[in-house]
C-alpha cells in the first residue's frame, strides 16, 4: 500500500498480488484536525485486501528544514501502525503531486476528475518506486 498523506486529501494506492504495479485505489478526505476517521478507513482497507507493506509519502522539504506536513506523515504513520501492526516504511515524495498533475494533464482528464484522483495517482507513483527499488 502506498501513502499520499495530505492535510485534506489521503490518496491510497494498491499493489497487484505480484507487486509488479500499482493502481490508484481511494481518497480519504478528513478534516485535519481530528483524523481517527481516516486512520479507521486505511485500517479498515489494510484488512479487507490483505496488505503486509505500507510506505508513506514524507514530503521532505528542498532546504533540508522538518516540514510540519513530514511531521505529521510520520505521526499518522505512527498511530496507523498501531491499529494494523505494521511498521510502516517513508519515501521522500518531493515532487510526486505535481508529476501526477502533469500526468493527469496529459491524459486530457477533465479539471473536475483531476482533483479527485490526483491524491490517489501521487500514491501510485510512491509506490510504484518504492517496489521498483525494493524489486530482487
Amino acid at each position: 500500500m502506498g501513502i499520499d498523506f495530505g492535510m485534506r486529501h489521503i490518496g491510497v494506492a494498491l499493489s497487484d498480488e505480484l507487486r509488479i504495479t500499482a493502481n490508484g485505489f481511494e481518497t480519504v478526505n478528513w478534516n485535519s484536525i481530528d483524523w481517527n476517521w481516516a486512520l479507521d478507513r486505511i485500517a479498515q482497507i489494510v484488512k479487507e485486501k490483505n496488505v503486509t507493506e505500507i510506505v508513506i509519502g514524507k514530503p521532505i522539504r528542498t532546504d533540508g528544514m522538518e516540514s510540519e506536513t513530514q511531521k505529521k506523515a510520520e505521526l499518522f504513520g505512527q498511530e496507523l501502525e498501531k491499529l494494523v501492526d505494521i511498521s510502516p516504511s517513508y519515501k521522500d515524495e518531493r515532487y510526486t503531486t505535481v508529476i501526477a498533475s502533469r500526468m493527469l494533464h496529459e491524459t486530457n482528464i477533465k479539471a473536475k476528475k483531476q482533483k479527485s484522483i490526483i491524491d490517489q495517482v501521487a500514491a501510485e507513483i510512491i509506490l510504484r518506486e518504492y517496489m521498483e527499488q525494493h524489486r530482487l
